[in-house]
């Protein structure tokens, strides 16, 4: 394993161990998007505050893997605080990155850039990107 790949677990780990911004709240001003991946039992629900076209917040909470549950916290750290054009911009990059499509390199993602190895495993891809998904649901219900 080389150093980047330790540097990608311990990332990964932390966040797992650590998880950024979980639990949920009740709030009118969040959307809610609930997700389950019956297939492996990932279980996640994703709430994100948007206001005058920044996220505000993102909350997230549920079961699943090491990748389901520290992807959920990556991703609300990464999406806190930009405009919902740089977040929907940093989610493509980031699902293309997973599936191994051609995206735009210079789109900063941050600490999800430790999610590059999870493409040698497709089994694994929805595990990495299920909160991603129920993200990008918070922002079609929020228009």
């Amino acid at each position: 394993m080389n150093n980047m790949e330790v540097l990608y677990r311990q990332v990964i780990m932390d966040h797992y161990k650590n998880p950024r911004n979980k639990g949920l709240v009740q709030d009118e001003l969040y959307k809610t998007i609930h997700i389950k991946n019956p297939t492996c039992g990932d279980d996640i629900t994703v709430q994100s505050k948007i206001s005058n076209g920044v996220v505000e917040d993102v909350r997230h909470d549920g079961t699943g893997c090491s990748i389901c549950c520290s992807s959920a916290s990556v991703m609300s750290e990464t999406l806190l605080g930009k405009s919902v054009d740089d977040a929907i911009k940093i989610k493509d990059a980031y699902i293309n990155m997973l599936t191994n499509k051609e995206y735009d390199e210079e789109v900063e993602l941050e600490e999800a850039v430790a999610y590059t190895g999870v493409r040698k495993f497709p089994a694994r891809i929805k595990c990495a990107s299920i909160a991603w998904k129920a993200f990008e649901g918070t922002l079609d219900e929020s228009e």
